[in-house]
């Protein structure tokens, strides 16, 4: 089961969770990081690092963020990420 990357991303874009991931599935999106079902290995190392705690197994995703599971569908249509860059955003538990 993939993880999903959720609404307190956006905004923050902190990249502590590609850091951590052995797998290359996280995608730059509009103002929010994505994984890509596809490519995720469901291992769940990005969840302890997300500072504002976006990320969620797919079947753990809270019912208002639910949409966010069509969008994640679509990261492989935006740029692969694969190193920890400087947060573009505003990131509230950082």
């Amino acid at each position: 089961m993939p993880f999903i990357v959720t609404q307190p991303c956006e905004g923050c874009i902190s990249t502590a969770c590609v850091d951590v991931c052995p797998a290359t599935c996280f995608h730059r999106g509009n103002d929010i990081l994505l994984i890509d079902p596809q490519e995720c290995i469901d291992c769940g190392l990005c969840v302890y690092e997300c500072p504002v705690e976006a990320i969620f197994p797919e079947s753990e995703v809270p019912d208002k963020w639910a949409s966010y599971i069509d969008l994640n569908a679509e990261a492989a249509n935006f740029p692969a990420i694969q190193q920890k860059e400087t947060p573009k955003g505003k990131c509230l538990k950082e």
